[in-house]
């Protein structure tokens, strides 16, 4: 049978044929061959298969909107979803296409403690305000405040800012809010959502922003950060791993995107597992290699360390040698949950209550031009719209 996976710096070949080798002695019968996407865009690539009539067997972290309701899909069932402990995590038309298998926050803001002490900034910024104004003393030191990314086909890695204002300022408050674009009852010209994104275009306005990361690619982004070339790095936890497994020259820190009132806000994807194609030679065979790859905790704790996933399965802890910053990280997810301030990623959702899968790369090129002043708030809302408009 065929996988479909990807690579990252985090994610190298290796990970992926050991864990596949270690799986596939646990499922009698089963032989997997391997194939990897030419960049981290697994969706659009499995849709390009499928268009020829080659959709894998097993694919890895595809959103399976658009799939699904082809009929492309087989479905778990509640009793294959019983460990779980968001079982309807990304349910479509409340079926579950897709293991709910990792908790992945996004947004976070992990920062160069040596910076900061430079800047003078005692403490890290928990308001919007205190934000503004940690970013005022690192460009008066001469230090750019932010780093972003986007470039060439990694448009995905230009979301994060965007993603954390509107966790704050919309999500919280409507964690249905993108449901309610769908259902055609909201649009992006929401005040909320405005004002969220006005808050972006503020700091590339500022100055506060490093714009040449908007032609970076994915990996040169974290190495550009890594090599000192901005004070923030908003992005998802699977960089406190690469932190801790590789550390930069300087002290990493992390907080939450910071909020008008000072509440920790997180946004998250709880998903990211295998599907199955309702066309695998043997659809159960192919379930059983699913479900054992998630259950199988050396292979958990593989993915864990080297990408920063917090398992979902119940009871399943983390191995106790985690670097420090994965710890900070997790410690900051299990307090906004049980605090109440988890809340959907815009464009990252998935399932009944995420936009269309093919909106994702539009909403992505857009961001691209709301970070590097291209576009202002009024503009973006407008062709956010009108790009949505033209899907229908």
């Amino acid at each position: 049978m065929t996988m479909l996976t990807f690579e990252t710096p985090n994610l190298p070949a290796a990970l992926w044929d050991s864990a596949i080798a270690r799986v596939s002695a646990k499922v009698p019968g089963i032989k997997i061959k391997k194939l990897v996407t030419p960049n981290v865009d697994r969706t659009t690539y499995a849709k390009q298969l499928a268009g020829s009539g080659q959709l894998p067997d097993i694919m890895m972290a595809v959103n399976p909107q658009g799939f699904a309701e082809g009929g492309q899909l087989a479905d778990f069932t509640a009793e294959e979803l019983k460990e779980y402990a968001y079982p309807q995590s990304g349910a479509i038309n409340g079926k579950v296409y897709q293991l709910p298998t990792n908790a992945q926050p996004q947004s976070l803001l992990y920062y160069n403690k040596d910076d900061f002490a430079k800047a003078g900034i005692g403490a890290v910024p928990t308001t919007w305000d205190e934000l503004l104004d940690a970013c005022a003393k690192l460009k008066t030191a001469g230090i750019t405040p932010i780093a972003v990314g986007g470039g060439g086909q990694d448009t995905f890695a230009g979301m994060y800012p965007w993603v954390g204002a509107l966790g704050t300022d919309v999500f919280l408050r409507d964690p249905n809010f993108d449901k309610e674009i769908t259902g055609g009852t909201k649009t992006f010209t929401d005040p909320a959502f405005v004002k969220a994104t006005e808050k972006i275009a503020q700091l590339s306005k500022l100055g506060y922003l490093d714009k040449e990361g908007t032609s970076r690619s994915y990996a040169d982004h974290e190495k550009a950060f890594r090599a000192g070339s901005a004070a923030m790095y908003p992005m998802g936890s699977w960089f406190a791993t690469s932190a801790d497994n590789d550390k930069p020259p300087f002290e990493v820190g992390v907080f939450a995107w910071p909020s008008d009132d000072g509440k920790a806000v997180v946004p998250n994807l709880t998903g990211g597992g295998l599907s199955v194609s309702s066309k695998a030679e043997s659809v159960e065979l192919a379930k059983r290699f699913a479900l054992e790859w998630t259950r199988d905790k050396e292979t958990a704790d593989a993915f864990t360390k080297a990408d920063g996933t917090f398992n979902t399965v119940a009871g399943y802890r983390p191995p106790a040698d985690m670097g420090t910053l994965f710890k900070a990280t997790l410690a900051i997810y299990e307090k906004a949950v049980k605090d109440g301030t988890v809340t959907p990623a815009f464009s990252i959702e998935q399932g009944d209550n995420g936009l269309p899968a093919e909106f994702t790369t539009p909403i992505q090129q857009i961001a691209v031009e709301l970070l590097d002043g291209t576009s202002d708030a009024a503009a973006v809302v407008k062709k956010l719209d009108d790009e949505y408009a033209a899907l229908q």
